[in-house]
């Protein structure tokens, strides 16, 4: 690719919040590039099935929607680029990010869009199962385990969330963590002990995800020494998430969980010109909606702060 010249809106990263910055913003009439990033569209092309994003009646897969909303980005003019920023410089403007690709890419406004991804345990069924059974989010796929056995893996908050999320739909839930004792808030912890659907498996290691082939069919479970079979059909880690804001270490504030810091409910960081959309700056919701939803308020706010100049 040639050099792109200075454009008005640069957005890092693709997904939900990325694809509804750069509609929002060419709409404005602004000159828009989007970075795709490593895996362009994000967490949802891993994402089989969604059923709860407004305007579907019935279930669309996530890469569909993602292409869907990529189409769209184009044919309001925005300009799609298979790259991966590798540093950027926030410190004057215009505002420059380096891609893997070596190009160099300036731009009066920076939308950050860059997500976060699920930590995995790292064993081999999980990568061959997910989407069959191997799941990071219950909220997107607890309905499809209706009337099933499913394991919940982890120990904070957000294993008990799921773990009592899954029980509307689920015959039960293993919550299965390594130690003796949960992370997980008190008032968190009294609710998950009252739910007769869920058996906690204390101290116990996660070996494998094994099925048969097509599906998950049990659990490889290593406590006490030895080795353990469980049936289930569904499993869900739950061991945290990691958003994608390494390269704007010293650019931007950041806090402690590694998420880019926004003032209030805007998208402004702590730079100005620069914002901030989706799951890089939030870990409570991660859902498809309130992404889209934070790209749009990105470009209005990128649009405000570019009429300004």
């Amino acid at each position: 690719m040639a050099d792109p010249g200075i454009v008005d809106i640069l957005i890092i990263g693709s997904g939900p919040a990325g694809y509804s910055a750069s509609i929002y913003a060419a709409r404005a009439g602004r000159s828009t590039l989007v970075i795709l990033g490593p895996q362009p569209g994000g967490q949802l092309i891993i994402t089989s099935f969604i059923e709860n994003y407004p305007g579907f009646v019935d279930p669309i897969s996530g890469p569909i929607l993602m292409d869907q909303m990529s189409k769209q980005a184009e044919k309001m003019g925005v300009t799609m680029v298979n790259d991966v920023i590798r540093s950027v410089d926030f410190s004057s403007r215009p505002f420059v990010c380096y891609g893997e690709s070596g190009i160099r890419y300036e731009s009066k406004a920076i939308i950050i869009a860059t997500g976060a991804t699920a930590k995995w345990l790292g064993i081999p069924g999980e990568v061959r199962y997910r989407g069959a059974g191997v799941s990071a989010c219950a909220t997107c796929d607890g309905f499809f385990f209706r009337d099933k056995k499913v394991a919940v893996i982890g120990g904070g908050n957000t294993a008990v969330e799921e773990a009592l999320y899954l029980t509307k739909f689920a015959e039960s839930v293993m919550l299965i963590h390594r130690r003796n004792e949960l992370r997980a808030e008190k008032i968190m912890q009294i609710r998950l002990s009252a739910n007769p659907k869920i058996e906690l498996l204390w101290n116990t290691k996660v070996v494998d995800i094994l099925g048969n082939g097509s599906k998950v069919t049990e659990l490889l479970l290593e406590r006490d020494g030895e080795e353990v079979r469980r049936a289930v059909d569904g499993v869900f880690i739950a061991i945290g998430h990691q958003p994608a804001t390494t390269i704007f270490d010293g650019q931007l504030l950041i806090n402690a969980g590694g998420y880019v810091i926004v003032d209030g409910v805007s998208s402004r960081t702590s730079v100005p010109g620069v914002f901030a959309a989706g799951d890089v700056r939030n870990s409570d919701y991660r859902q498809a909606i309130v992404s889209a939803g934070q790209g749009c308020i990105a470009a209005i706010d990128a649009d405000g702060f570019l009429s300004n100049f």
